[in-house]
């Protein structure tokens, strides 16, 4: 290799090493990060459908409920309904303005002096809320129920007990 061939080579390398890249291109793209407090969930008031007589007779289908708005519902001559009423009422914290899905299924009513005899709670479930505040004092909501009644509903107290779940939307 002569002298002038090997001097243009080593200058080719120089200039190429101490040039960038001559493609280079940059971009930006944002990021973004969402924060949301935990979830906390308070049993404010347990659900109360009164006291229930039946009728004698054979009969069915008597169905007693109370709606999440409170609005009870008695309306079968089989049966007098007295006593207090109550929904069952929750006390939901979490992030402001965040949706929450609410789910409360069936509960199954034991009677307290015989076991083997039940009763199906159908739940009225609000199904989502929206919280209105970021901590206290939270949103309240309430979950209503029905139950159905036959001549052969055994007496007694029926109890249960509901599972209610809380997540983000």
């Amino acid at each position: 290799m002569n002298a002038r061939v090997a001097t243009w080579l080593l200058a080719a390398a120089g200039c190429l090493a101490l040039s960038g890249p001559a493609l280079a291109v940059t971009q930006n793209a944002s990021v973004k990060a969402k924060v949301i407090k935990p979830l906390t969930l308070e049993a404010l008031q347990n659900l109360d459908l009164g006291t229930i007589t039946l009728a004698p007779g054979t009969w069915s289908n008597a169905t007693i409920g109370i709606s999440r708005s409170g609005i009870f519902s008695c309306g079968n001559a089989n049966v007098i309904c007295s006593g207090t009423t109550a929904t069952a009422r929750y006390n939901l914290t979490g992030s402001n303005k965040e949706t929450v899905i609410i789910t409360a299924p069936n509960v199954t009513l034991v009677n307290q002096s015989d076991p083997s005899k039940t009763l199906n709670l159908i739940v009225d479930s609000p199904g989502q809320v929206t919280l209105t505040s970021s901590g206290k004092p939270g949103t309240d909501f309430d979950l209503g129920g029905s139950i159905t009644l036959d001549s052969n509903t055994a007496s007694g107290e029926y109890t249960g007990t509901f599972n209610v779940t809380v997540d983000y939307l």
